[in-house]
């Protein structure tokens, strides 16, 4: 059987949970203010502030000369190499959080390694009831819209090697159905979208397209996540799919240094 979906916890703690994330935006972006912190996170400044004195003495965080706080000895090399996923998030953020304000829904950019899926930069939506951040986490890409999508543009042979069977010896259970899944690619191959219905996680929807790079080679998933309560699929799929592909050429066209066309 397939690996089951992630579920929060139960008892969830907010100030791990608010620390974690605050250690993935250091690790992504570089560098921070408290105010920043606070606003991300919706607490006080002062909650924001115990949080990164915290990371600081644990050295998840530095002070810089600035007063502002960057990765520490333990984030370090991630947060200062200036590799593509540092070019997709700057392209991206401003995009999504237009999106998020515009659909009141959280937005999301994935970039796929292997069989697997990293959440990395979301924009969330200000309704009670909403999907939370992703950034940071790590999913089988077969489980969402990104994964999806990537392993679309794979050829046979390529997509064969990613799922073979002696990658998964030690962990047969996470080995996807092949014949179903190159049936759903070709879909998504003509469709140009993929949905995630409750695929990830119990009560999530996303929907999503491919961001590509300036030679058209796949390069994120952007997608729009909602609870399924919200989700009527004959009303909205259409219109999410269009927008997403609005926001997606702007985020290409920023990658490439061009307007959008």
């Amino acid at each position: 059987m397939d690996k089951p979906l992630k579920t929060p916890p139960a008892y969830a703690i907010a100030s791990v949970d608010h620390a974690l994330r605050v250690a993935t935006m250091l690790q992504l972006e570089g560098g921070l203010t408290v105010a920043e912190v606070a606003g991300r996170l919706g607490v006080a400044r002062s909650t924001a502030h115990r949080l990164l004195a915290m990371l600081v003495y644990r050295d998840f965080a530095a002070r810089d000369e600035n007063r502002g706080y960057r990765a520490g000895p333990v984030l370090e090399l991630a947060a200062h190499s200036q590799s593509r996923v540092s070019a997709l998030r700057a392209a991206a953020l401003p995009q999504l959080r237009t999106l998020a304000d515009l659909l009141d829904e959280t937005v999301n950019l994935a970039i796929r390694t292997g069989d697997t899926t990293r959440f990395i930069a979301s924009a969330e939506c200000r309704q009670a009831l909403r999907v939370g951040s992703r950034e940071g986490m790590v999913f089988p890409a077969h489980r969402t819209t990104a994964g999806l999508l990537s392993l679309a543009e794979l050829p046979t042979a390529e997509l064969d090697e990613v799922y073979a069977a002696r990658r998964y010896q030690d962990r047969p259970g996470e080995r996807p159905d092949l014949a179903a899944l190159r049936a759903e690619l070709a879909r998504i191959r003509r469709e140009g979208f993929a949905v995630n219905r409750e695929r990830s996680e119990r009560g999530l929807v996303a929907v999503g397209v491919l961001i590509r790079g300036p030679g058209g080679e796949a390069q994120a998933g952007l997608s729009v996540s909602m609870p399924t309560v919200r989700y009527d699929p004959g009303g909205q799929l259409r219109s999410l799919v269009e927008l997403l592909r609005v926001t997606g050429r702007a985020i290409e066209a920023d990658l490439a240094g061009q307007p959008p066309g």
